[in-house]
């Protein structure tokens, strides 16, 4: 076989490789911040019904969007462990779950 034909098609695996990595590093993270999210919620004593309420979908989206964005993921992991204490204002969502509160509690 061709030297340069055997180096293009190790160029188009790396880069199919590369591809790969990138997507699953995505989807790992994205998988994560999901867990945090109800983790959190659970923890807060939220209904978890609450992420999938058709009212609220626009909310609880912009809430996922903030958490895979969120740059306190080691505070968040400690915090849901038991490890930190405190509340949650480290949190990018710690309004949105407040409101929250409020509102199943006044539907209670």
């Amino acid at each position: 076989m061709n030297i340069a034909l055997t180096q293009i098609i190790a160029a188009i695996v790396m880069v199919g490789l590369a591809g790969a990595l990138v997507i699953g590093y995505r989807a790992y993270l994205n998988r994560n911040s999901e867990r945090r999210m109800l983790s959190m919620i659970d923890a807060l004593g939220l209904d978890p019904e609450i992420v999938s309420n058709a009212e609220l979908g626009t909310v609880m989206g912009e809430a996922r969007q903030r958490c895979k964005g969120c740059t306190a993921e080691d505070v968040c992991e400690r915090w849901l462990r038991g490890d930190e204490e405190g509340d949650i204002a480290f949190c990018p969502n710690a309004r949105v779950f407040e409101i929250l509160d409020r509102i199943s509690s006044a539907a209670d």
